[in-house]
């Protein structure tokens, strides 16, 4: 900018008493409004005043008048006086003004009222000079509806425009600035209607905005406070936001990008099944205009690839972070619970993937190709014998505490829950330690049983499997989860499959244990008693009254009631509670059992066969039997 006698000139103006002498002047100014100089802008800025530019912008508004102001021109005013106090914003000692605060909402109503206006980019300019210069200027954004305005607004922006990349940098301000809990509680529906918009910046941009795209997604999807939004987006009509969302994640899956970049696309694809389910990783892969066409399988394989690569580095670097390094280091107590976070994002993923493969092989049209579920099965085998490498690693050094141990239980878990035989010898040798792990939080271990039920429920089916659990010590592990689950002290929860799958582990073992020559010994088997009664007190659901009587049954073979009764957790309330139990479920047989009471015939059996060889020695169970016909 040329500093010439025009610039006094200008000034001259701007100090003039009658508003056209400062009209003049302004206009004049735009010539210096282009620059970087801050001293040329500051010396404009003092001359022309605050006051005669508020008048200005609400005339422009058609909220108050300046001197031959005249309706026609309105819409110049309004340009100028918006491009004018942009201009001026670019010294940060203004733009942190009281004055200019106090303008935030007056630009966003011009915002709200303007689409599509050449003064459009100049308003959001103003709001981000303003809102980054001070701590004010953010709040009065969110406090004037900020969120609201610009989720109405960015629709309406061009894919990849200065005003699209200003309005994404003014929500991400915003989300870092208030509290999380408030913005998705007060505008979920806002929060929805943006992420339609930047999933479409993410997918069809290839420039630094597309990873601005990327880290806005994942800040409004994966906070713990984001569950508002995940609901709203669900019942959305246009759910084309989330095939946008799987082209932008392939797009930089499938690219050499930074790691830490491929980190936030792999938390967005968990965010994204968390929200729609695991069938997303397979769909469309191209938009409308595209013209090669991308398999519907894309997604699966890069995700899947990534979340394995993820898996390894960050396993081998938690290893030599935690055994061959000082745990005393501060820096490591930095390091490790990061690694733990993002590592639980991975193992997320490839759990998803187990699932997801799970459920298709099931369908009758099976939507992956062969050759795919070749690849992703083997994938998943090579990844599961790192992860027990891992705590074949933690069983050396001693150490079974850690959420990232409980994790890869659970991992393990979920593989073998579809595989039980897969990786047989290992799981063999690490399961006695798989089954003592404990999570961070744990004073003794409860879920790391629970993950690995599904696969102990399949091989106890088998004589071979009950071995291996006995020979372990297993069985003890499983009854204490089952009380745990059941009992009065217990944690009860909603998912009653673990409970069963505790109750099938054990009745499996008692079915068995001539062939294996088990039996739970008398404290283990009284505690189990006592939560069984207490478990079935207060429902009437069939199957859980047919479950609890079967397992008691095949206790009841091996003791008396006498013999219970001289144990000191044993009284007679628990006597009467265990002979209402067997009366409950022998009254079946008086009953017309309909297709849905069907499956409790079995367990039926267990107890009508069991009673006629143990009731001479439960007399109490016997009288309350005896009046039951």
């Amino acid at each position: 900018m040329e500093q010439s006698p025009s610039l006094e000139d200008c000034l001259k103006l701007l100090k003039g008493e009658r508003d056209e002498q400062r009209l003049a002047g302004l206009l004049l100014v735009t010539k210096f409004c282009k620059g970087d100089d801050n001293a040329a802008l500051r010396r404009v800025y003092n001359a022309v005043g605050i006051g005669f530019l508020d008048r200005l912008l609400r005339t422009g508004m058609g909220k108050g008048t300046i001197s031959s102001s005249g309706g026609d021109n309105r819409d110049a005013y309004l340009q100028l006086s918006v491009t004018v106090l942009a201009a001026f914003c670019r010294v940060p000692e203004i733009a942190s003004s009281e004055d200019m605060v106090l303008k935030i909402p007056l630009i966003l109503e011009i915002l709200s009222k303007q689409s599509g206006s050449h003064v459009v980019e100049e308003c959001y300019e103003f709001l981000f000079l303003v809102s980054t210069s001070c701590e004010d200027g953010v709040s009065a954004l969110y406090k004037s509806g900020g969120l609201r305005v610009l989720a109405s607004q960015m629709s309406t922006l061009a894919d990849g425009s200065h005003s699209q990349e200003l309005a994404m940098k003014l929500v991400q301000l915003m989300l870092s600035t208030v509290s999380l809990d408030i913005i998705n509680n007060e505008y979920s529906s806002e929060l929805s209607m943006m992420v339609a918009v930047i999933a479409r910046e993410f997918a069809v941009l290839h420039d630094a905005l597309k990873f601005e795209a990327l880290h806005l997604l994942s800040a409004i999807l994966s906070s713990k406070y984001s569950a508002p939004v995940h609901d709203t987006l669900r019942i959305m009509s246009n759910d084309i936001w989330s095939t946008y969302v799987r082209i932008g994640i392939v797009a930089i899956l499938q690219n050499r990008v930074a790691p830490a970049e491929k980190l936030q696309a792999l938390i967005l694809a968990e965010s994204v099944i968390s929200i729609l389910g695991e069938r997303w990783l397979l769909g469309q892969m191209n938009l409308s205009d595209a013209k090669d066409s991308v398999p519907a399988d894309r997604c699966l394989l890069l995700v899947l690839e990534s979340s394995r690569v993820e898996v390894a580095v960050l396993l081998n670097e938690l290893a030599y972070l935690k055994y061959e390094t000082s745990n005393n280091s501060s820096s490591n107590a930095e390091i490790i619970p990061l690694k733990q976070r993002n590592l639980a994002i991975a193992f997320s993923l490839i759990e998803k993937t187990i699932k997801l493969i799970s459920n298709v092989v099931e369908d009758e049209v099976n939507p992956i190709e062969e050759n795919t579920l070749s690849k992703v099965i083997s994938g998943l085998n090579e990844t599961v014998g790192v992860v027990l490498e891992y705590l074949q690693d933690a069983k050396d050094h001693g150490q079974k505490k850690g959420d990232d141990l409980l994790a890869s239980v659970r991992l393990i878990g979920s593989y073998l829950a579809e595989t039980p035989l897969a990786c047989r010898e290992k799981v063999r040798e690490l399961l006695e330690f798989m089954l003592s792990i404990e999570g961070e939080d744990e004073p003794r271990p409860f879920f790391s049983i629970c993950f690995l039920l599904p696969m102990l429920c399949q091989i106890t089916m088998e004589i071979e499997g009950c071995k291996i659990l006995v020979s372990c010590g297993g069985q003890k592990a499983v009854v204490e989860c089952l009380i745990k689950l059941i009992g009065p002290n217990g944690c009860m929860i909603e998912d009653k499959g673990c409970i069963f799958l505790a109750c099938d582990t054990i009745l499996n073992l008692l079915l068995k244990r001539d062939q294996i020559k088990f039996r739970l010994d008398e404290s283990t088997s009284v505690h189990l008693l006592k939560a069984l009664a207490y478990w079935t007190e207060e429902t009437d659901e069939s199957s859980v009254v047919m479950m609890a009587s079967s397992i008691c049954s095949l206790i009841f073979d091996h003791t008396s009631e006498q013999a219970l009764l001289n144990h000191p957790n044993i009284d007679h309330s628990t006597i009467a509670s265990l002979s209402q139990l067997i009366v409950r479920s022998l009254a079946t047989c008086a009953q017309n059992m309909g297709d849905d009471m069907k499956s409790d015939l079995d367990l039926l059996d267990i107890v009508t066969a069991g009673y006629s060889r143990w009731s001479h020695r439960f007399p109490h169970i016997k009288a309350a039997v005896g009046r039951l016909s």
